[in-house]
């Protein structure tokens, strides 16, 4: 469990398109094997220290023909941005990809001082 000291809690969140590889042949609608997409995400206003990140699929348009596989995740999580990563693999043809995201952690206020 991570634990939050601080009296003041940000929570910022978004949602990024990740591809769509249909409207141009694009490898995760017309490839096989290990696929992988990336997205870095700033953040709004850096967080006191890296925030606790959620991602999840809002969106996927698939080929009913094959299996369908996929992974998302967080990944270099700082104080001001992360990576999302989508993954698929083997015969999964994947149209398009839409992911949302929330972060939530500490932010620094006016009344917060760091006193070495």
């Amino acid at each position: 469990m991570k634990k939050i000291n601080s009296n003041v809690i940000g929570i910022d969140q978004g949602e990024e398109t990740l591809f769509s590889d249909f409207e141009n042949g694009g490898d995760m609608w017309t490839g096989e094997g290990s696929r992988e997409r990336r997205a870095t995400v700033r953040f709004s206003e850096r967080f006191r220290e890296p925030p606790n990140v959620m991602v999840s699929v809002s969106l996927w348009d698939v080929d009913y023909s094959t299996n369908i596989r996929a992974d998302v995740e967080a990944e270099s999580i700082s104080k001001g941005q992360f990576d999302i990563v989508f993954r698929t693999w083997g015969n999964t043809r994947m149209a398009r990809a839409r992911v949302s995201w929330m972060a939530i952690g500490a932010v620094d206020d006016d009344d917060h001082w760091d006193i070495p």
